[in-house]
């Protein structure tokens, strides 16, 4: 049988999952707790016995998660087992299903071409891909950026820097189209793209270790946008991204190991683009610039509008914006590397310094 015949079957029976988990009002919580309690025992059974979840079986589990119609200690130990065995790529496949099959559906009418989720938060050097984001939408792409903040954390995210320049998350689908018709851009956090999924993404509070929920919010793309950019941190988790996005049958999507996780190009090391086209999966190199830079003393997003303005100089802050929007000029056009960053060159060059999100209320 062929992979587009299996994927044809997977979704046929994730379909039936759906809709017996929506409709079927004889499910009560006993039966969903017995059914839940098998898939536990598939992925925890021992080193030796234990197995992966079937694409299939993932997106069911998901979905009875999801509508908390299981008990509290199979969530935490359904979570934190599939944590210590790493998720398949059928697991993580029939997860992210789910959750984009129980996202606020109102969002996927939004006219969005470019989908960028920015999970990790910063730590050690400025959200400099945001400036890249700006000169994205200054030349008509329409972006839509999704993010969340985990507890407690004292990380420098993408809310921080909008917040900064007097722009908030939009906080219902009606703000985000409006945002988006104004000025091609629009914020909008996890909690309000998919609340049930945000909950399990706070569950770090008191596990004290991350779950799979990062991973599934940064494949989210709520709005089904064309075109979907993310940015992770640990090794081969970027090649695994795309396989994923080759299973679900996504158009263009582009994975890389960006700086603190972020969607953003590391400018001192050579980066690996990762694209997915559909049935074509294909590799890219951003090669190093050669710039380092030392950890941020203090986050402002100040000192990233400065240079966006050109009052101000930050070498490696323009060489990472410069490489990152390279990279979305990859996925977005189809092109080598270099001809992207001549393109981003120029794109940079004719910027509208005088804001840096156009259209849109922004603190001098």
């Amino acid at each position: 049988m062929n992979i587009l015949a299996m994927q044809e079957i997977t979704q046929e029976t994730m379909q039936e999952s759906m809709q017996e988990t929506t409709q079927d009002t004889r499910l009560t919580q006993s039966d969903a707790v017995a059914e839940f309690a098998g898939y536990i025992k598939i992925i925890g059974r021992g080193q030796r016995t234990s197995s992966s979840l079937t694409q299939a079986q993932a997106y069911r589990a998901m979905l009875l998660l999801l509508n908390e119609l299981i008990l509290p200690e199979q969530e935490g130990a359904f979570l934190m087992l599939l944590r210590l065995k790493e998720e398949s790529i059928d697991e993580i496949a029939g997860f992210t299903q789910a959750c984009r099959d129980t996202a606020v559906s109102a969002y996927q009418t939004l006219n969005v071409d470019l989908d960028i989720s920015a999970y990790a938060g910063k730590r050690r050097q400025l959200p400099w891909f945001m400036l890249a984001i700006a000169v994205l939408v200054q030349n008509n792409v329409r972006v839509l950026l999704h993010s969340s903040e985990e507890p407690h954390s004292k990380r420098f995210y993408a809310k921080h820097f909008l917040s900064q320049l007097g722009i908030d998350a939009c906080q219902s689908p009606t703000e985000a189209a409006k945002q988006l018709e104004q000025a091609k851009f629009c914020f909008v956090e996890l909690k309000q793209l998919h609340p049930k999924l945000y909950r399990i993404l706070q569950l770090r509070e008191i596990f004290g270790l991350r779950s799979c929920a990062n991973t599934l919010a940064r494949l989210l793309n709520p709005s089904r946008a064309l075109y979907s950019m993310q940015g992770v941190h640990h090794r081969h988790v970027d090649t695994r991204h795309m396989e994923v996005s080759q299973r679900l049958n996504d158009a263009n999507t582009l994975c890389f190991r960006g700086e603190g996780g972020e969607p953003e190009i590391k400018p001192e090391v050579d980066t690996l683009l990762c694209l997915n086209r559909g049935q074509r999966m294909a590799q890219a190199i951003i090669p190093a610039a050669g710039q380092w830079a030392i950890k941020e003393k203090a986050f402002s997003a100040a000192q990233a509008i400065k240079l966006f303005k050109g009052t101000s100089m930050h070498k490696y802050g323009e060489n990472a914006v410069l490489d990152t929007l390279s990279a979305a000029l990859v996925l977005l056009h189809d092109i080598t590397p270099f001809e992207a960053a001549n393109l981003a060159a120029d794109q940079w060059n004719r910027r509208d310094k005088r804001k840096c999100f156009v259209n849109l209320e922004e603190k001098s």
